[in-house]
């Protein structure tokens, strides 16, 4: 109860504060393509509830007919203004909407797609669910950030990810919750989210 209390207070906070930027990223996002604003995906989050996770748009409108296949650092379907909302995190602004109303949490897994699949360096796909520590990700609420958004860099294979996920859901707890955010504030401001994984 207390992390939720915690999230309802700070998303709340966070909705405020960033509302200036709802009208700068738009209008961003109108100017360089003049395609749609928000990208809502679902997502699965507690017990494997599916949810819609909203963010403002950083691909190309049309960057499903690609499949769902996850972003790389030089992905050519990330637009200019997608580059520097990512490097930032400022896609995810959106989803402080989603905290707010109980979809997810601050920290925790970050929330997976229904059916997305991993493309191995060998070229072979792979459906997450059958990855091991998948199932033990819905045990809490996704997060915003959490041990793997801050500490694993983006192309790691997500069944490494996935044993951070389990170190999270072993050792959470209201302190590793708040030094996770301060450190996903110090990214953010540092514009580095896109090299996450350095020695930080």
């Amino acid at each position: 109860m207390i992390k939720r209390a915690f999230d309802v207070a700070l998303a709340g906070a966070g909705l405020v504060l960033s509302s200036p930027l709802w009208l700068l990223i738009p209008l961003a996002i109108k100017l360089e393509d003049g395609g749609p604003v928000f990208f809502p995906q679902q997502r699965v989050g507690l017990g494997g509830a599916v949810f819609d996770a909203l963010k403002f748009r950083s691909m190309v409108p049309d960057a499903h007919r690609f499949g769902l296949i996850q972003a790389s650092e030089r992905d050519p379907r990330i637009t200019r203004v997608g580059r520097l909302l990512r490097a930032t995190a400022m896609d995810e602004l959106p989803q402080l909407w989603n905290i707010f109303i109980g979809d997810m949490s601050f920290v925790g897994p970050r929330p997976l797609m229904p059916g997305e699949i991993e493309v191995r360096g060998d070229g072979e796909l792979r459906a997450l669910d059958a990855i091991p520590g998948y199932r033990e990700r819905h045990s809490v609420r996704p997060g915003l950030t959490g041990l793997t958004q801050v500490y694993a860099p983006r192309d790691i294979t997500r069944a490494n990810k996935f044993r951070l996920d389990r170190l999270y859901l072993k050792r959470q707890g209201f302190c590793l919750d708040l030094k996770l955010i301060v450190l996903s504030f110090w990214i953010t401001g540092r514009g580095q989210w896109e090299a996450r994984g350095r020695k930080i």
